[in-house]
């Protein structure tokens, strides 16, 4: 199963505020120890939401919106996609993790939808285009 694990943003990494060297490096071991158990498809971390933009959508009507956005408690500051066996060893791995801030934080952990979840409703074209897809991404 694939996994969505997502590094909750705090006061800090909304202000721009860079982790220490110590916290980097243990980062950057823990990532190291994700890629060689075979997990790891992708990770990053992100730039604080003044740095973005949101689109709202109404019908056929678009609004862009300016950061930074209000509740930091719901904004994302990173995240990784993991291959996974089950929940279970996507909650093992996180607890390894390093606290990815300085303070208090919280990861969460997403099940990505796969093919097979929408077989009631995907026709045998929408899923040829997403094996298709996948192919091109390789693989994921």
């Amino acid at each position: 199963m694939r996994v969505m694990v997502i590094v909750k943003a705090t006061a800090d990494s909304e202000a721009g505020i860079l982790p220490a060297p110590e916290l980097l490096e243990a980062m950057m071991a823990f990532n190291e120890e994700l890629v060689k158990a075979g997990l790891m498809l992708a990770g990053d971390g992100l730039k604080p939401s003044s740095a973005g933009k949101r689109v709202a959508f109404d019908g056929a009507n678009r609004l862009v919106m300016d950061g930074p956005f209000a509740e930091t408690k719901e904004l994302i500051a990173g995240y990784w996609l993991w291959q996974v066996r089950d929940m279970d060893e996507a909650i093992a791995w996180v607890k390894r993790c390093p606290n990815p801030m300085p303070g208090p934080s919280e990861i969460e952990i997403r099940p990505l939808y796969e093919m097979d979840d929408f077989a009631e409703v995907a026709t045998p074209e929408v899923a040829a285009s997403d094996a298709r897809l996948r192919e091109k991404l390789g693989g994921a």
